[in-house]
């Protein structure tokens, strides 16, 4: 055989390597997912099978219905106290609706005062209403809500595709527009559908700024002033604001309030979370069309995806300015109502992503929602990850941790370096000198006193990897596929930190993303905390990824270059907030961090150092033990007020503004998104 053809059937071979590599990929990706399934049902059926209710009830077959409701009931919020934590929330919902619903209209003399306003500029709202066979009531209620507008400088296009039986629509807008010339009409000779009736409501108008309303809905009275504002005071070219779903025709009887986060790209693409009242200058369409009719249903998912692409401010207004009415016939009442909703979504946000770049990527829905999407992102390429666990003794918490990764990643270009730091038992002696005969796992040792910070930073000095994934020892590993669902977010230009989601050993949440500002010491906490994993969390957030401020270091991806740019961790944080830091810093340089629930792990926390919060004296103690363990406790708690003190100093401007990704009308003294 010659050179050449040994060189030929090399290359052959080698291409038919890789291409069973990326089938083997694959094939690990549907096996993680399928193993993410089984273990869902499984942990559903031993919920069941556990419950104490159920077991002393069995044999009483009369009460079979009433335990099965009651089963029911607890398996959609947790447990008992989950119940109990939704029932607060609702009854804080119904005391919040003086603040949102009519009792937040201006007065009279609230009104004059605002109308007095000098904006320095003159912006003209030219607000799109589609018509489409709208109830006279729901009509009626439309007009004036916009007639009733304490900034008056506005438009209101209606274009009617109504059909014979419902002339009266184009009759009633006759009325109105004979004493408001504001009001502009113009009747279709066919029904163009959501997208082609909202295009020539567009081709109608001659104002500054597009405001989208549907037929159906409600604005607050100050909705268009308060939109001027931020145009004037920030230069906003596309604005939106937090919104309410409201039945049996009265704002006040409201069904959700929805508070939204400022502007977050990955949120958006999983979940339309901007939706209404959407406004944006109109230079916003030059170039382009405002609905396209192969996302109807959707098509404002895909206006927004493709307006906020291009707008060079985007600004919440995280005031309940926008009413959304539920009725029968309506999306905000039912997604099956518009079936053809779901698919368009998905194919508005692949259009989006394949604009970015992305590739054979999959949209999917969750549970939580048929148009909240599990987006999952191919890999650009299987990079080495080195995974630093910083470990003094507990050889049982560091062992279950890298056995869990041994025996269920499908990911496997990875190595492990176990960074030790003055252990004292023979046991961790003999179990470091076990791991280190295998392959991907070494040893480094650190001999300074416990600085977290120092310890990661010595660690990934010794890191040969693309990536470095921060883990705790008192980690393991539950979904198969956990490195690939980290990666896929940490390979991408934009982003920086990627957390994971991690609970208790009794399934409730312990990390789902972290708030600044958020918990008693106003430095940062973490939202849906103790929450049961059936929960969905609010407005579905437990079942997408999404942006977030910061994540835990207990489990956190980012490249080594980026880690290495910023100067690694800042020692000065020696135990706490390190990893809230480092993510901050982040975002300083542009990029975003983001939390995906599909990556799992137990977390069994502070197992292997001691909370800096909590207490660790124990009832059974002696005297001297229970003195020595409250003294620790003293000393770490003062540990972490000088910690939380700098982190304050350090961030005070952040701190001041606030968490762009958790709304300023929620509390910042709960995790579970609770109304102030």
């Amino acid at each position: 055989m010659s050179d050449r053809q040994q060189e030929e059937l090399l290359s052959y071979y080698q291409a038919a390597y890789e291409k069973e590599k990326i089938k083997n990929a694959q094939l690990a990706g549907r096996l993680a997912d399928a193993q993410s399934r089984a273990d869902d049902l499984q942990f559903k059926l031993d919920h069941i099978k556990n419950n104490p209710l159920w077991k002393a009830t069995f044999p009483v077959r009369g009460l079979i219905h009433v335990l099965i409701r009651t089963k029911d009931r607890i398996k959609r919020y947790g447990n008992p106290k989950g119940l109990m934590r939704k029932i607060r929330n609702k009854m804080q919902e119904k005391r919040a609706i003086a603040r949102y619903g009519t009792k937040s209209f201006p007065s009279k003399e609230e009104r004059a005062e605002m109308k007095r306003t000098d904006f320095p500029k003159n912006v003209k709202f030219s607000i799109l209403v589609p018509l489409w066979n709208t109830p006279e009531q729901f009509l009626r209620e439309m007009i004036e809500s916009v007639q009733w507008q304490v900034y008056e400088n506005w438009e209101l296009c209606l274009a009617d595709g109504s059909d014979a039986a419902h002339a009266y629509v184009g009759e009633i807008v006759g009325k109105y527009m004979q004493s408001d010339a504001r009001i502009r009409y113009q009747k279709l000779s066919e029904n163009k559908g959501i997208a082609g009736n909202t295009n020539e409501c567009c081709a109608m108008a001659t104002g500054d700024y597009i405001g989208l309303f549907d037929h159906d809905d409600i604005l607050h009275p100050c909705a268009l002033y308060e939109y001027m504002k931020v145009i004037c005071e920030k230069d906003a070219d596309y604005i939106y604001c937090d919104e309410a779903t409201f039945h049996k025709g009265n704002i006040n009887r409201m069904i959700t309030l929805h508070f939204k986060s400022d502007y977050a790209v990955d949120t958006l693409r999983a979940n339309n979370y901007i939706c209404h009242f959407s406004v944006f200058s109109k230079t916003l369409l030059e170039g382009g069309e405002l609905f396209r009719s192969q996302f109807d249903g959707s098509q404002d998912h895909d206006m927004i995806l493709r307006l906020t692409d291009k707008a060079k401010r985007v600004v919440h207004v995280p005031k309940l300015l926008y009413y959304w009415r539920s009725h029968k016939a309506s999306v905000a009442s039912d997604i099956s109502a518009k079936p053809y909703a779901i698919e368009g979504a998905k194919g508005a946000v692949a259009a989006h992503l394949k604009s970015h770049g992305f590739e054979d990527f999959e949209i999917l829905s969750t549970r939580a929602f048929e148009t909240i999407f599990r987006i999952k992102y191919a890999l650009t390429a299987r990079p080495l990850i080195s995974i630093l666990i910083p470990n003094k003794d507990h050889v049982s918490d560091l062992s279950r941790c890298i056995e869990s990764i041994l025996d269920k990643s499908t990911y496997d270009n990875y190595e492990i370096i176990v960074i030790e730091n003055n252990s004292t038992t023979k046991e961790i002696q003999d179990y470091y000198s076990e791991i280190a005969k295998h392959p991907n796992i070494r040893v480094e040792t650190y001999e300074g006193e416990f600085n977290y910070s120092k310890i990661n930073n010595f660690g990934a000095s010794k890191a040969k990897g693309d990536y470095l994934l921060l883990l705790n020892n008192d980690t393991q590993v539950i979904t198969l596929d956990w490195m690939e669902e980290l990666l896929m977010y940490a390979q991408r230009d934009d982003v920086a930190c990627v957390g994971a989601k991690l609970y208790y050993e009794d399934y409730t949440i312990q990390h789902a993303g972290i708030v600044i500002g958020l918990g008693a010491h106003r430095t940062a906490g973490h939202t849906h905390y103790k929450v049961n994993k059936e929960n969905l969390g609010y407005m579905g957030k437990l079942c997408y990824a999404h942006d977030v401020s910061a994540v835990t270091g207990a489990c956190l991806m980012v490249k080594k270059s980026l880690f290495d740019k910023a100067g690694g961790l800042d020692e000065q944080f020696a135990v706490a907030l390190n990893d809230v830091d480092f993510c901050l810093r982040m975002r300083e340089l542009g990029y975003l961090n983001v939390f995906t629930p599909f990556a799992e792990l137990f977390h069994y926390e502070s197992v292997s150092r001691g909370s800096d919060v909590l207490g660790s004296a124990s009832k059974g103690s002696t005297k001297q033990a229970a003195k020595e363990a409250d003294e620790a406790d003293t000393k770490r708690a003062s540990r972490y007020n000088e910690e939380a003190a700098r982190f304050r100093e350090k961030w005070k401007e952040a701190l001041a503004a606030g968490d762009p990704y958790f709304n300023p009308n929620f509390s910042l003294d709960n995790s579970d998104y609770v109304l102030y």
